[in-house]
């Protein structure tokens, strides 16, 4: 196909594709799926090898957030029935954080619900970092604790955090359809103070919201400009309780395709598998795999992920490795892990044209297989009730 030949080789040279080739890979049919998976395949292949990156989230502060967040089981108002808990202490953060990097887990990631974190809170979070650290000097550290306010990103930093991880989730179109309590400008505002404190900026998107092809696109050409180091890529897990409860959008072959466009789009940058994978990819998990380089290990905020045994049982059958600590994630243009501008003037396709004018190679014939997403699957959304915050070991 004359448009994966073309995203592949600008993926290999860090060419940002058109807008209009990006929509081309969310219109191909199921027939030509597996020619998109091979192709992305190519491109994961060339920046990152078979590795992948396995990270463990530990939740700090669970449920009692004042944002209305619509897909957020944690949010004002949520009626689903989650853990709700006050901050963890250090010592219990810490103990939660083993297991992950007990099961292979390269990165710790943080989270602490809320609109963002007080001076107070910062201080809180950086002796949590620091007995993790004392304990597992290699782990790197994120933490996702809301909109950062002016010098709260370096003192994370300086207290020993590596990455800061703020999602902006949907389209600047439709989040004030999804959000009312903050805006799209507010996340990336926080995503920028991340990356000038010299902090790994991490920013993603949630899939599945009821949002178009065109949003998709939208969200992912916002965070390449934004140049984050990694881009976690979740798919809506539908809680009851929550506004979002009754969308069920995705099939596994559309989880596929999106997977496939962030990496056409964003090619050098760590895609990771994140939210839902196990309820939407199901089966199709592995194949995932040959685009994004990097997963959760286990249990997620608020719900329960698939067992870490069998994540790297998956990785191995699929014939992966898991990235150790000795092993640099990012390529070695990108830093390693703080980021550097992907896709300038001097990286424009050799053709001549620019990133923003339609390729000849886009099909304008494309005739889209109805992706049906079938009855909910609600037997695979599974509320954690385990691990921080609780006195039953984590899922890792």
């Amino acid at each position: 196909m004359d448009l994966l030949n073309t995203l592949v080789d600008k993926g290999l040279r860090r060419a940002l594709p058109s807008r209009e080739e990006a929509l081309a890979v969310l219109a191909t049919t199921d027939d030509e799926l597996l020619d998109v998976v091979a192709a992305a395949g190519k491109v994961r292949r060339q920046w990152f090898g078979r590795r992948v990156k396995l990270n463990y989230l530990v939740n700090l502060k669970s449920g009692l957030c004042p944002e209305d967040c619509s897909y957020c089981s944690q949010r004002l108002g949520s009626k689903a029935e989650i853990l709700k808990y006050t901050w963890l202490k250090p010592e219990e953060a810490s103990k939660a954080a083993a297991a992950g990097v007990a099961g292979g887990a390269k990165r710790v990631c943080l989270v602490a619900s809320g609109r963002g974190p007080t001076d107070k809170d910062v201080d809180r979070v950086a002796r949590t970092i620091d007995a993790i650290k004392s304990e597992n000097e290699d782990v790197e550290v994120c933490a996702c604790l809301g909109l950062l306010s002016d010098g709260q990103a370096e003192r994370l930093r300086g207290a020993g955090a590596d990455a800061y991880n703020h999602n902006l989730n949907t389209s600047e179109a439709t989040y004030g359809d999804i959000t009312t309590t903050h805006t799209y400008a507010d996340r990336v505002d926080t995503v920028q103070k991340a990356h000038a404190a010299g902090l790994s900026a991490c920013s993603g998107l949630i899939a599945g919201m009821g949002e178009s092809d065109a949003d998709l696109v939208d969200v992912v050409f916002g965070l390449r400009e934004l140049d984050p180091d990694s881009v976690p890529v979740n798919f809506l897990i539908p809680f009851e309780g929550t506004p979002l409860a009754k969308e069920w959008n995705l099939t596994p072959q559309r989880c596929l395709r999106i997977l496939a466009m962030v990496r056409f789009v964003c090619p050098d940058v760590e895609v990771r598998i994140a939210g839902g994978r196990e309820v939407h990819l199901r089966s199709m998990q592995p194949l995932a795999l040959h685009i994004a380089n990097s997963i959760f290990l286990g249990d997620y905020l608020t719900s329960e992920g698939q067992a870490g045994r069998a994540d790297l049982d998956m990785i191995a059958d699929a014939g992966f490795e898991v990235e150790g600590t000795d092993q640099v994630t990012l390529p070695e243009h990108r830093g390693g892990g703080c980021g550097s501008v992907c896709g300038s003037a001097d990286e424009a396709p050799a053709d001549g044209t620019r990133s923003d004018e339609r390729s000849d190679a886009v099909r304008t014939d494309t005739v889209r297989t109805a992706d049906a997403p079938g009855e909910a699957r609600t037997d695979l959304v599974a509320v954690r009730r385990r691990g921080a915050g609780t006195d039953l070991a984590p899922n890792a």
